[in-house]
């Protein structure tokens, strides 16, 4: 039990009918998200991404929470399906209607992706968040043997 109460305004009357809201196992972390379309939408490979409606709002009002929107991962790896956003932040105080940025990450060549009114096309993670007291510093104090420095990216090698 989180201790978390989340309201759900539904704004698309469709979305029990798919089963909104559900998660698609009882250990699952991610609530399925649906295409609110109204046609069947067609994404082609590496075109620009497209806001697809989620149907419903939330309005989660913790400062201590906040909601992520992940790609499904079948649809993504084996469809190219991903979020045009790589992934979607619903803060605390956002009551407004969710949206789903849709990319078909494939090449050009490859078929275009079809998202069908009603697909799972996307997953939605409550998560807790820390706000740090930032400090603003001249310089870090000298580190301790060992530590890491200023390595950047791969700093720490292969394996």
């Amino acid at each position: 039990m989180s201790g978390l109460d989340v309201a759900v305004r539904i704004l698309d009357p469709r979305l029990p009918g798919w089963g909104f809201p559900r998660w698609g196992s009882a250990l699952a972390a991610g609530l399925d998200l649906h295409a609110c379309l109204d046609a069947p939408l067609v994404l082609e490979p590496l075109g620009p991404p497209t806001l697809i409606p989620a149907g419903f709002a939330l309005a989660i009002r913790d400062p201590d929470w906040c909601a992520m929107v992940y790609p499904r991962s079948g649809l993504g790896h084996r469809e190219g399906l991903v979020l045009g956003n790589a992934v979607g932040v619903i803060d605390a105080d956002y009551e407004g209607p969710l949206m789903i940025s849709a990319w078909n990450r494939n090449p050009p060549g490859r078929a275009p992706l079809t998202v069908e009114p009603g697909e799972r096309i996307a997953q939605l993670v409550f998560t807790r968040i820390v706000r740090p007291a930032l400090r603003v510093v001249e310089a870090f104090p000298v580190p301790e043997a060992g530590a890491r420095g200023a390595g950047g990216f791969g700093s720490t090698g292969r394996g």
